[in-house]
């Protein structure tokens, strides 16, 4: 027996093990991940792994006991405040829902494809041992918004539900006036800090080596990387759409631009 719960010990942890047991001549059990004559197959699944919430830096990002920084995956809440930098506006409320929500919890994490960010942070989504998925719940009370960065594509349907339900019942951020959708029109010289909501009229698309460009006017347009297109629509469909994109401004050379990295952050408007 401590032959097979070592074995099960080292097993990755998405592993459905498959075992093999027989009998020796002296009615000895045995245990092994090779077949032997006479063994018989015993299907095990390994159980999930439960860590202590030790900190809730913000709303998206945690600490556990054993010191790995979690960022929760396919959500962006707004900042709070931290040295200089004032809290962008529900970011507070983020973090204290958050807090109220983990203390004195243990959590399971799910990663993805990518399982760290560029800052070492651990990339999960979070469930509770109530079997709450947290980064869905965040979304749903209109805390987060969604944001996709393939190829970390799980559980999008949920998200992308929820915010839809959210964004409807007008909930958290969907009724601050903070964050309601810019006229591409009114974008000025200083552009916009944090996550944006830019709303125009797709008047041209254009092609580099690895982007394409959806072209609302001489002072913005919203790219796509070539390597995500299979995850999009027909681009020229958006060609004299009036449409919304969310997400981040960057400024280059006088004008502003801003990366698209899935379909949700495109919207119609109703």
């Amino acid at each position: 027996m401590k032959f097979l719960l070592i074995l099960l010990l080292c097993l990755p942890s998405w592993v459905s093990a498959q075992i093999y047991e027989w009998q020796d001549k002296s009615g000895n059990r045995h245990f092994s991940d090779r077949s032997y004559p006479e063994a018989k197959i015993i299907n095990i699944k390994p159980g999930y792994g439960f860590y202590r919430v030790k900190t809730v830096y913000d709303g998206d990002t945690v600490v556990l006991e054993d010191g790995r920084k979690i960022r929760l995956l396919g959500i962006n809440t707004p900042e709070v405040q931290h040295r200089d930098k004032m809290a962008d506006a529900g970011g507070e409320e983020a973090k204290h829902w958050l807090i109220n929500k983990l203390q004195n919890s243990k959590v399971r994490l799910v990663t993805d494809a990518e399982k760290t960010d560029k800052y070492g942070r651990t990339l999960a989504h979070v469930f509770t041992e109530k079997k709450e998925h947290i980064n869905v719940s965040l979304v749903a009370a209109g805390l987060a918004e969604i944001s996709i960065y393939p190829p970390n594509l799980f559980y999008v349907d949920e998200l992308v539900k929820a915010q839809n339900v959210a964004e409807k019942a007008r909930l958290g951020i969907w009724q601050r006036p903070e964050y309601a959708i810019l006229p591409v029109s009114h974008l000025n010289g200083e552009g916009h800090t944090g996550w944006t909501r830019m709303a125009g009229k797709v008047v041209g698309i254009r092609n580099t080596r690895k982007f394409i460009y959806l072209e609302f006017s001489p002072q913005f347009d919203a790219r796509i990387e070539r390597k995500w297109l299979s995850l999009f629509p027909d681009i020229n469909g958006y060609l004299g759409k009036n449409i919304e994109v969310r997400g981040w401004l960057n400024k280059s050379r006088g004008s502003f631009s801003m990366l698209i990295r899935h379909p949700s952050a495109i919207k119609f408007p109703l």
